[in-house]
């Protein structure tokens, strides 16, 4: 008998790519295999983001496209999750009557239950509020099929207790939950002992992971299972003063036999502390990479996004960074066109952002998203054509710093992990630097997914680098997945 099929299209942020692997490994427990291309799919999951309208239409574009391969096919079944479905709720299926499943953030481990109930009893659209069981909101209650064996998400916390003006994630993902210490401990000595060798903590807001718990705990009498809940660290502190435990757990995981590389993302300025940066400093699998979010180099609008720093603050926290890690690579998030930008405050981003000298950026035009408090100041909402030149002027000083950065790179041996061919040339392999930097190398022998290796850069471009292999360093110790098929 031949095995049912499913297809994910994944929208949005890594937390999103980790709740599909969360989805995958449920559907695959149930007895599905991926299938060849999502045309030919039994199964097909749209896990969905929010944070921009362009991400909605995206969405509803390709969601309206498999209402002909439903006709064509009854059969198919079509499951609808993540942030959109949280906020859209029941008009998902007013606009496409033919999904099969709705689901919102907060139920993800639902996803085959509600999916064997649609069968039963038709259409099904379930969205809880919040979390009802915060065991079954982490990825360790679940099973998970990861797409990169050597590299494993792990999800830290859930939610996010700022209020930012711009920004839905409080509205769809809920209050800032963190998951137990000993736990996050005992997921990576798993994933190490699976061959994995990078881990990515993840988390909206990761510098504040670790706060709820020992806030909670902080007037409780000294408890056996302190150190579980909290770190050794706390445990051992008489003061059980409410605390972060960020830097700890970053200490920690970094200090697990065959994990070589740590990343985290995202943090925010307003909570990035010099313990994080000691952690980083002192924990060589910590990679040199900081991914800092600026939004907007005005401190009037900073105050408007209730961001809760100031430019110069921001800019000081990047200066302690960049002088306690050696060989730091900085990215950002910046925000053009926030309602109320001025052109004064627009120069003030350029002036910040060419001061910081990122390797690279992720910049956005503002969306208003309905339900966030800057959706509803409409009067003030700058004028397109304006917005689209200040965007334009804002990529040339960001470029320029990448390509000053790259450039400053030539001639260096960087540790890689290998990622498989080009997209363009099956002749040249693509790496990862330690810094997150993609490094294309010709090279004529085969050498498999997770290789770690040392390439020496002889050129570079404003988004990546290109180099020559030098040694292979370790062949991946993660097991090669044959497929199985029951017969």
């Amino acid at each position: 008998m031949t095995a049912r099929t499913y297809a994910i299209r994944t929208y949005g942020c890594q937390m999103n790519e980790h709740d599909s692997e969360r989805i995958a490994g449920q559907l695959e427990a149930d007895g599905l295999v991926l299938a060849d291309s999502p045309e030919d799919a039994d199964v097909v999951v749209f896990n969905t983001c929010c944070i921009r309208e362009n991400a909605d239409n995206k969405f509803y574009g390709h969601l309206g496209n498999m209402k002909t391969v439903k006709e064509q096919r009854p059969e198919v079944e079509i499951i609808v999750s993540g942030c959109l479905a949280q906020k859209d709720r029941d008009l998902v299926r007013q606009r496409a009557g033919h999904v099969d499943v709705v689901l919102g953030t907060h139920n993800v481990h639902r996803a085959v239950e509600l999916l064997h109930a649609s069968r039963e009893n038709g259409p099904i659209t379930e969205i809880w509020d919040e979390a009802l069981d915060e065991a079954d909101s982490f990825p360790s209650a679940l099973a998970v099929k990861r797409e990169i064996d050597y590299s494993a998400w792990v999800t830290i916390q859930i939610g996010c207790d700022n209020t930012c003006a711009y920004c839905i994630v409080p509205a769809v993902r809920g209050k800032e939950i963190s998951r137990p210490f000993g736990e996050l401990v005992e997921q990576v000595e798993g994933l190490a002992a699976d061959g994995v060798y990078e881990i990515t903590l993840l988390g909206q807001n990761v510098n504040s992971y670790g706060r709820d718990l020992t806030s909670a705990r902080r007037t409780e009498e000294r408890s056996s299972t302190d150190e579980r809940v909290a770190g050794p660290l706390w445990a051992a502190d008489e003061a059980r003063r409410p605390r972060p435990l960020f830097a700890d757990l970053l200490s920690a995981v970094s200090n697990i036999e065959g994990i070589g590389r740590v990343r985290y993302t995202s943090p925010h300025p307003k909570d990035f502390r010099q313990e994080t940066i000691d952690a980083m400093a002192a924990n060589p699998a910590v990679c040199e990479h900081l991914h800092l979010p600026l939004q907007s180099g005005s401190d009037s609008m900073l105050a408007a996004m209730h961001r809760g720093y100031t430019a110069d603050r921001y800019l000081e926290k990047l200066v302690a960074a960049r002088a306690g890690i050696d060989d730091l690579a900085v990215t950002t998030d910046i925000i053009v066109g926030f309602p109320g930008e001025t052109d004064d405050d627009f120069e003030r981003t350029l002036e910040v952002v060419a001061a910081a000298e990122y390797d690279s950026a992720y910049t956005f035009i503002f969306s208003p998203r309905e339900g966030t408090e800057a959706a509803d100041l409409v009067e003030q909402f700058c004028d397109p054509a304006t917005v689209a030149e200040r965007f334009a002027r804002l990529r040339v000083v960001v470029e320029r710093s990448a390509l000053i950065r790259h450039r400053a790179r030539i001639g260096r041996i960087e540790e890689i992990i290998v990622e498989g061919p080009s997209k363009r040339d099956a002749g040249v392999l693509s790496g990862r630097t330690r810094q997150n930097k993609l490094i294309h190398f010709p090279c004529d022998k085969p050498l498999r997914v997770g290789t770690l290796a040392t390439a020496r850069v002889t050129d570079a471009g404003t988004f990546y680098l290109h180099g020559e292999l030098v040694e292979v360093l370790a062949s991946p110790r993660h097991r090669t997945r044959i497929p199985v098929a029951a017969g």
